[in-house]
């Protein structure tokens, strides 16, 4: 999980950073945004290119120029970008598409809105050498995210950017490579036996998800935009420096939440109670847990109040889950 340092040509990182966010993709959205209001049409914020360039700052190494084909990053790093932001939403009673900005629906006035927070990356993955591509000959996959962080509230004024880094060949992000196996042999493989001529879809990977928490992923930046629909202000909160070992550098906190009460208890049964007690809330004992885990009906909220996320080590404890199956919180845990 060492950067290859002598790769690293990008510095001032920081300052480009926000100055990339700021002209490539904060002020063209703001214009967007207008223009939305007379054509009606979305002011989506597109992320998949800008995401590279913003990968590069972060990693503070060049790109390749192969835009879709070849490394996107000069040490063979793959970037996948996601972006929640500006999304189409649909109103519950008259089934009209509506945009993010609007708080009822202009065609029949309702507030009974579904708001879509349903994007993801994704990988493609249709041959013996894609996987091996991906899982070994690809020795990081940068991760870039933009979301609301207060998207529970239907708070759609700040946004903010991620940066998440898996390192495939560590041991540490092994259920990354495992993911991707089962999706190619027991998904991909299997309906293209049912229909050889129609091509399944990629493999999701979900933010925030059960199975992203399992694959370790470490948060390398992550900022905040402030009134993003008016006059953006730009804070960074977390930048990890491109030359250094991500090594000993703390993965994200899985929400205790995303697990499902199978999971729950038979983790009770296995992990040690030491490892499990390194995860308990101050003020809380493993004796609290053990009576909520032992209730006939387990309240996964009970359990949130005593143990509220679950370290990297008591994650080697958790199973997988079934490539076909998966389960995503609507937005990510914040530490109050």
């Amino acid at each position: 999980m060492k950067p290859k340092n002598e790769l690293v040509t990008i510095s001032d990182n920081i300052n480009l950073i926000k100055k990339l966010i700021s002209e490539l993709v904060l002020n063209p959205r703001l214009k967007a945004l207008e223009w939305s209001k007379l054509t009606k049409q979305t002011p989506n914020m597109k992320i998949g290119y800008p995401g590279q360039h913003l990968a590069s700052l972060v990693v503070g190494m060049e790109g390749t120029k192969t835009g879709a084909r070849g490394n996107d990053i000069i040490d063979g790093s793959e970037v996948k970008s996601c972006s929640r932001v500006d999304a189409s939403d649909t109103c519950r009673d008259c089934k009209e598409r509506i945009s993010r900005a609007d708080a009822i629906c202009p065609s029949c006035g309702s507030e009974n809105i579904a708001r879509d927070n349903t994007s993801k990356w994704l990988f493609t993955i249709r041959s013996k050498e894609d996987l091996k591509l991906l899982t070994e000959d690809v020795k990081r996959v940068i991760l870039v995210l933009a979301d609301y962080p207060k998207f529970e509230s239907n708070d759609f004024e700040d946004i903010r950017f991620q940066v998440f880094e898996i390192w495939t060949n560590s041991a540490r992000c092994i259920s990354f490579k495992e993911l991707m196996s089962n999706y190619f042999n027991k998904i991909y493989k299997s309906h293209k036996k049912q229909d050889s001529n129609k091509t399944p879809a990629p493999k999701n990977f979900w933010p925030y998800s059960y199975q992203f928490y399992k694959c370790n992923p470490i948060k390398v930046f992550s900022c905040y935009v402030k009134d993003a629909n008016t006059n953006p202000i730009i804070k960074i909160e977390n930048y990890i420096e491109p030359k250094v070992d991500r090594s000993n550098l703390p993965s994200e906190l899985m929400p205790s939440i995303v697990l499902n009460v199978n999971e729950l208890k038979e983790l009770f049964k296995i992990a040690p109670k030491k490892v499990i007690e390194e995860n308990i809330k101050t003020g809380k004992t493993y004796k609290d847990l053990q009576n909520v885990v032992s209730e006939s009906k387990v309240s996964l909220k009970e359990v949130e109040k005593i143990m509220p996320t679950i370290n990297e080590k008591l994650r080697t404890y958790l199973p997988l889950r079934d490539a076909d199956k998966t389960f995503t919180i609507k937005t990510k845990h914040v530490r109050k």
